[in-house]
Parts: C-alpha cells; structure tokens; sequence
C-alpha cells in the first residue's frame, strides 16, 4: 500500500478563491474505486489527489481537474476500439486500478486510469491536475529544453504536460495504482456535480459521431484546467 505519509498541503479550492487542506494522511483508492463504467469514473476521479513519489523521496502531487472517459470496444477513439489488442494498448485489458501510459508523437506521454474489469478495456485520460506539493520539481520537470519560466497554471493542464511535471513515463505503465509505491491515487476532495461541466473531448476529430460524446469532464472556472 502506498504510503500515508502527513500532506497538510494548503490549496485553492478547485474554481473559487477559498483555500482548503487536503487530509494529513490521504486515503488510496481501492479495487472497488476503479472498477466503475468509464463516464462515472472521469466524473468520480475530479478532486482526487494525484500522487507521484521520485526516486529519491521527492513527493509531487495535485489535484485532478479534468479527464475524459474512453468506452473501449464501441468507441472509435479509444485505442481499442473494435477490439484492437496490441502490446502497446494491453494495459488497458487490465484489472480496474492499473496504469496505462502510452507515448505518441514520438514526444508526448499521456496517463490513463483503467477501469472497469479485466478484458474490459476502458480508461480516462487524466487532462489536467492543479499542483499541489513539489511545485518547484515539477517546473523544473518541465522547464528542460525551454527558456521562458513556465507559469503554475500551465505546469500540468493538459496530459502530456502533466505527464512532464510529475515524470510519468511508459515505466509506469501497467503499475498497479492500488499498490504501486510510486503512484497513485487519493480521495483528495470530491467535486459536487454542480461544480463539473462537460463537453466533447480534445482532438477526436476522426472518431465520427464519437468525436461529438460529451465525454469530457472538468472543473468549472477551475484556472488549471487545459486551453
């Protein structure tokens, strides 16, 4: 199991200006947290903690504000739609809970949530994480190969920035996220379904009718939120 180590980290209440604390010993989702129908599952993990431990102790962590769901075999932007079953996409046949990373535009690496049962390949895409601990790593993550200081609210809004902020990479795919040690998730603080909008998702043109689904999820006025 993760560790439960003391957080106590002060942040903005995702779309408003209050702040709040998330609890001192985060709680890890469990098997039964993940083993959810794909659209349930990218409303449920809004206001989740998101959580990335370094090699070396460092603790990276935010909170997610934005996903989008991917309904496997039907779905023609998932990546197994119709069944496809490659050894890139094989995470995604896994058990609810488990990694599934995969790397495109030979640049960019995305992080999604299986969920679901075995064989029963469906995910959400995490598009966006308001940071909350180890800020000053994350921008570092993410200042390599740039000259302008990246700003706090680009650091992780959208999935490959997020993916650079906390070092999340294809040596995560397939970790499980119920036991992994080096991520994994937290209840965090769930977002009421008033405070959640919903639209098609980003850069599904070719999906056909799919491309149109209101599958995606986010945090409304929330400034992490990707452009």
């Amino acid at each position: 199991m993760p560790p439960g180590r003391a957080t106590a980290a002060a942040m903005e209440r995702p779309g408003s200006r209050r702040t709040a604390t998330l609890p001192a010993r985060g709680v890890p989702l469990t098997r039964r947290d993940y083993r959810r129908d794909p659209r349930e599952m990218a409303r449920f993990l809004l206001g989740r903690a998101l959580i990335r431990s370094l090699a070396d102790g460092t603790r990276l962590s935010g909170i997610i504000v934005e996903t989008e769901a991917y309904l496997g075999v039907p779905d023609r932007a998932a990546h197994t739609f119709g069944g496809r079953r490659t050894a890139r996409n094989e995470a995604m046949y896994a058990d609810g809970g488990t990694a599934y990373v995969y790397f495109t535009y030979g640049m960019h690496h995305c992080f999604n949530v299986v969920c679901g049962r075995v064989d029963e390949p469906v995910a959400v895409l995490i598009r966006a994480v308001q940071p909350i601990e180890g800020i000053e790593q994350m921008a570092r993550h993410r200042s390599v190969g740039r000259r302008a200081v990246v700003g706090e609210s680009d650091l992780c809004s959208g999935p490959a920035r997020l993916c650079q902020a906390l070092a999340i990479d294809r040596t995560l795919n397939g970790a499980d996220l119920t036991r992994c040690d080096r991520l994994w998730i937290e209840e965090g603080m769930p977002i009421s379904g008033r405070r959640v909008a919903s639209g098609p998702r980003v850069g599904v043109g070719y999906a056909g009718v799919w491309a149109a689904r209101r599958l995606r999820f986010w945090v409304k006025g929330n400034p992490h939120v990707s452009r």
